[in-house]
């Protein structure tokens, strides 16, 4: 286990190095589209760079607020406060804030950039839906991500994802309104910067890799997860019956984004397709692993 953790976290930096390239790659072709040179590449990248450092500080509020999430009322909410700190007190943890998002689909995150800032969030769907050791079971789910560090990695990369999306949707629009003022000055025997072509194959490849390093971000972390949570309720069949009930619901999670899938407890998105002919290409994107493999594996404990 401890083996696995260490790995994962040497993982962890090589994705947001990872992320960082591909931030830093899509500024500079973001500046070789829209055609001004060294300046607007310059441009691009301090944005990139901006937003990939800035987010080690805040992906976490914009993360929680994406998704809707609002502080839990200690009194409201008394159960699930109570549980979060009996997890705490088991694993070694420092409690984390915890919140609750309304909305009727069963699902949760973590979020944060360490055990000292890190915090939970859980659907009201949840709440009804899980019986108290169920519950306890998902919580301990999610306090294994801060423990094992997923939170920092996951976090950034709802910000840098989105950060590659928006650069890579400006760069087209600006390139399509460049192009259309050439052809109306009527420069017609310009033969295009090869530069530039580069810069517009890597704008149009460059959310495909973002989206496949997002999926990377979890798949993994998930299993380890699962295991490391049983590990603190000494009780796999409470998770084991978590996942269960979290297959048998059908319920699209509708606080959740593209950018923000990877991070919850199972796949939130509805209309993910495992099968047919692009079956195996369909998977590569997917930010979980299936809950039938999770079930499997644990009951194999």
């Amino acid at each position: 286990m401890f083996d696995l953790v260490r790995a994962n976290k040497r993982r962890s930096v090589l994705l947001l190095l990872g992320f960082v390239v591909i931030v830093t790659l899509v500024g500079a072709a973001f500046g070789l589209v829209v055609g001004n040179g060294v300046t607007g590449t310059l441009v691009a990248l301090a944005f990139s760079a901006v937003m990939a450092f800035s987010s080690y500080w805040k992906a976490d509020a914009i993360a929680l607020a994406v998704s809707r999430a609002k502080p839990a009322d200690p009194v409201q909410y008394q159960r699930l406060h109570n549980l979060v700190e009996g997890l705490c007190i088991a694993s070694g943890l420092p409690k984390p804030r915890v919140y609750v998002v309304d909305d009727p689909a069963p699902n949760a995150f973590a979020t944060g950039r360490d055990p000292k800032h890190a915090a939970i969030a859980v659907t009201t769907g949840l709440l009804e839906t899980m019986n108290r050791v169920e519950l306890e079971a998902v919580l301990a789910h999610e306090l294994s991500h801060i423990k094992n560090y997923d939170i920092l990695v996951s976090t950034l990369a709802v910000t840098l994802v989105g950060s590659v999306a928006l650069l890579s949707n400006l760069g087209i629009r600006m390139m399509w309104w460049n192009g259309g003022r050439e052809r109306r000055s009527g420069d017609r025997n310009d033969g295009g910067n090869p530069l530039a072509l580069v810069g517009f194959v890597l704008l149009i490849l460059s959310p495909i890799a973002a989206k496949a390093m997002q999926a990377a971000v979890s798949r993994r972390r998930e299993t380890l997860a699962d295991v490391s949570a049983c590990q603190i309720t000494r009780y796999p069949p409470g998770l084991i019956s978590a996942l269960e009930k979290l297959r048998a619901d059908t319920t699209a999670t509708h606080s959740a984004t593209t950018a923000t899938a990877h991070m919850w407890i199972e796949q939130p998105m509805s209309g993910v397709a495992d099968h047919g002919r692009l079956a195996s290409w369909n998977r590569m994107f997917n930010t979980h692993p299936p809950l039938e493999e999770r079930i499997a594996l644990l009951r194999e404990l």
